[in-house]
C-alpha cells in the first residue's frame, strides 16, 4: 500500500495516510527502522511487524513520561505499564531500556523519597523503610540512604510532634497522655527507646482546665442514670481512664 501523506504530530509521532484510505499513527524511530520514507509505501506483509513495533516504542515514552511526572522505582513502573495491559516482554524491555539510560535508579529514588518524606511529613525511618521495600527497593539501598535521617533530626521531629499532641490534647493527662503519645508517635516510624527519652524531658501533668471540662461533661451525662457518691465515684473513675484528676 502506497502512504499518501505524513502529517507530524505531537511527542515524536506523524500520521501516515494510506491509499486504502487507513491512517497509522507511528513513532519516527519506527518510521526510520522501517525506511518508511524512503520506500513510501508499507507491504501488507510488513504492516503487523511495523504495529508492534510501534507499541513496543509506545510502552517506552508512556514509561518515560510517567517517569517525568515524579519519581517511581523500578517496582512502581513496572506495575503501572502491566495496569495499562501492555505485553509483558515490552514491559520488561522499557524497562531495561530505562536503566540503561538512568532515567530509572532505585537509589536515586529513595534517595528522593527519603527526602521529600522527612520535609514534608512526620514520618520516622522505620515508617519510611517500610514504604520503600513495599515499593521494591533493596534494604542495602534504603539502609545506606536512610543515614541523612540523623538521630539528632529524628529527636527534634519526635519533640514537635509531641508538642502538637500535647497541644491539640482535650480529654486526657498524665501517663494516659504520655502513653498515647508514646503509641502515635511508634506508629509514625519511631524508634520507642528514642522517644522514651525525649518524652522524659517533656511535661504531661493533668491541666485543671483539660479536668474541668472533662468532669462537666462527664457529670451532665452520667448524672442521668448514677446520683451521690455512685455518681462521683463513676466520675473519677473515668477521669483516671484519661489521666486526670480533678476536685470540685
Amino acid at each position: 500500500m502506497k502512504i499518501l501523506k505524513y502529517k507530524k504530530k505531537r511527542n515524536g509521532q506523524y500520521e501516515l495516510q494510506l491509499e486504502s484510505g487507513e491512517e497509522l499513527i507511528l513513532y519516527e524511530e519506527v518510521i526510520l527502522k522501517f525506511e518508511l520514507l524512503l520506500k513510501k509505501k508499507i507491504e501488507q506483509s510488513e504492516k503487523e511487524k511495523v504495529l508492534l513495533c510501534n507499541q513496543e516504542y509506545d510502552v517506552y515514552y508512556v514509561a518515560l513520561k510517567a517517569l517525568k511526572n515524579r519519581f517511581r522505582s523500578v517496582k512502581d513502573l513496572k506495575e503501572l505499564l502491566l495496569k495499562k495491559e501492555y505485553p509483558v516482554e515490552y514491559v520488561e524491555k522499557a524497562i531495561d531500556k530505562l536503566l540503561k539510560q538512568g532515567y530509572l535508579n532505585d537509589q536515586s529514588f529513595a534517595k528522593a523519597y527519603i527526602n521529600n518524606q522527612m520535609i514534608t511529613s512526620s514520618k520516622g525511618p522505620r515508617k519510611i523503610e517500610k514504604e520503600l521495600l513495599d515499593k521494591g527497593v533493596q534494604s542495602d539501598i534504603i539502609f545506606k540512604e536512610l543515614e541523612v535521617f540523623t538521630k539528632e533530626e529524628q529527636i527534634s521531629k519526635i519533640k514537635k510532634i509531641a508538642t502538637r499532641l500535647i497541644k491539640s490534647n482535650r480529654s486526657r493527662g498524665g501517663a494516659v497522655l504520655r502513653r498515647k503519645i508514646t503509641h502515635d508517635i511508634q506508629m509514625a516510624g519511631y524508634d520507642v527507646s528514642l522517644i522514651n527519652s525525649v518524652l522524659s524531658t517533656m511535661e504531661f501533668g493533668d491541666t485543671k482546665d483539660i479536668a474541668k471540662k472533662e468532669y462537666d461533661k462527664l457529670y451532665r451525662r452520667l448524672s442521668r442514670k448514677y446520683s451521690g457518691r455512685e455518681l462521683d465515684y463513676k466520675i473519677k473513675e473515668k477521669l483516671y481512664q484519661k489521666g486526670l484528676y480533678y476536685e470540685d
